[in-house]
């Protein structure tokens, strides 16, 4: 059981209930999200994968020099880590700074099961209606239901994926969204998503084999379908796999399981390469499509509506559809300190952390706002952080950083 804030309630499964002194408030969790599974023996593609942080156009792995070297500086192993050695989480050698990000493709790790059974560990907490006004907070919204989004996803929903990675707990995932990059426009490899969805915040690091695969289930077939489906059947468009990360020094200082102090700034941006090749094609190419990021959103008050996609997976989802929320956000005030996050009524659950959130601008063409970020384990509503000069310098940081390439 955490408490994210002193003014916050916060109970986790059945365990004690721990009290503030002061008015009483929802709990969030940020694990909304973040959704695992304990290793169970599921890592068949474990036995003889390949290592590399970027895929040639004709589909073979190379380990650039410079990659080379930084796994050497953090004592990495490239053999051994592809073997396995990823899994050792001791705490003294969890990468957790800014620039310590190292995502060595291994070949073959995301097969279809193991995608498919990235699930929820039940991290939830429960929540009580917000009493009192910290900072701005507009009531709680009333729940909105989730719609499925319409099939193929390439042609509905053609930037949005699943993003997914592995953590102490198991194998997880969260959603993501394509991104414009300024610096290399209509062939961009960004990706937008959560923070908690690459960092485990205060008190861990960097999380790893992190990866994107853009219109997950394009053809939205049932689990009992998937059963048996190909990679290709689940990955049409391939899997993407980060080989740059960047998210707010405030996440990383104080994010946490429940939100903790960095919720207002829990969204990131990785940069990713084809596992397989693209033919020479970027991520934006392959999906056909890319969404602008707005900085300088509208105050709450003047937006009509706001669109979150994402891959539910808690009960009564499966994680194997997208579905979407629209509604008109209010205001939810973490600390008066920190900025106003925007929420929505939504019934989306665990799976839909780091889904892109959009609004349609004066110029009456959409661009991403926000990202699914906390929400009460019962759903009913999510909350997402108002994108400004932070998440402004993340994106521009993972832009700069291949420019010119």
């Amino acid at each position: 059981m955490r408490s994210i804030r002193p003014s916050f309630t916060v109970r986790r499964g059945r365990g004690a209930r721990r009290t503030s002194t002061s008015l009483a408030a929802v709990a969030v969790v940020s694990a909304l999200a973040m959704t695992a599974t304990a290793c169970n023996g599921n890592d068949n593609a474990d036995s003889k994968p390949t290592a590399s942080a970027a895929a040639a156009g004709d589909g073979t792995i190379k380990i650039p020099d410079d990659l080379k070297q930084k796994l050497k500086e953090h004592g990495i192993d490239i053999d051994k880590w592809k073997n396995g050695a990823w899994k050792n989480w001791d705490k003294k050698e969890w990468l957790r700074e800014a620039n310590d990000f190292v995502n060595p493709i291994i070949k073959g790790l995301w097969d279809p099961n193991r995608m498919r059974h990235a699930n929820d560990p039940n991290k939830g907490v429960n929540d009580n209606d917000i009493s009192g006004d910290q900072g701005v907070t507009d009531p709680t919204p009333q729940p909105v239901k989730a719609q499925a989004v319409a099939t193929p996803y390439h042609v509905n929903a053609a930037a949005s994926g699943k993003v997914f990675f592995d953590s102490p707990e198991g194998h997880m995932v969260c959603s993501g969204t394509v991104v414009e990059d300024p610096a290399h426009p209509g062939k961009s490899n960004l990706v937008w998503t959560a923070g908690h969805c690459v960092h485990a915040g205060k008190n861990g690091g960097w999380y790893r084999n992190m990866a994107f695969v853009p219109s997950y289930n394009n053809s939205g077939k049932s689990v009992d379908q998937l059963q048996h489906a190909s990679r290709s059947q689940i990955a049409p468009y391939g899997v993407w796999w980060a080989d740059a990360a960047q998210t707010s020094q405030q996440w990383i200082d104080g994010g946490g399981e429940t939100g903790g102090t960095g919720a207002s700034y829990d969204y990131a941006v990785i940069h990713v390469t084809p596992e397989q090749g693209s033919g020479g094609k970027s991520l934006e190419e392959t999906v056909g499509g890319a969404l602008p990021v707005n900085f300088n959103a509208p105050a709450v008050p003047k937006v009509s509506s706001i669109t979150a996609k994402g891959y539910p997976e808690a009960a009564p989802f499966d994680g194997q559809l997208m579905y979407q929320c629209a509604d008109k956000p209010g205001r939810l005030s973490i600390s008066k300190s920190d900025p106003t996050m925007y929420r929505i009524g939504c019934t989306m659950t665990a799976g839909s952390s780091g889904g892109g959130w959009v609004e349609t601008g004066t110029d009456g063409k959409p661009a991403l706002v926000s990202n699914t970020s906390i929400g009460p384990v019962t759903s009913g509503w999510l909350a997402g952080p108002r994108f400004g000069p932070v998440a402004k310098g993340v994106y521009e940081s993972v832009s700069k950083k291949f420019a010119g390439q």
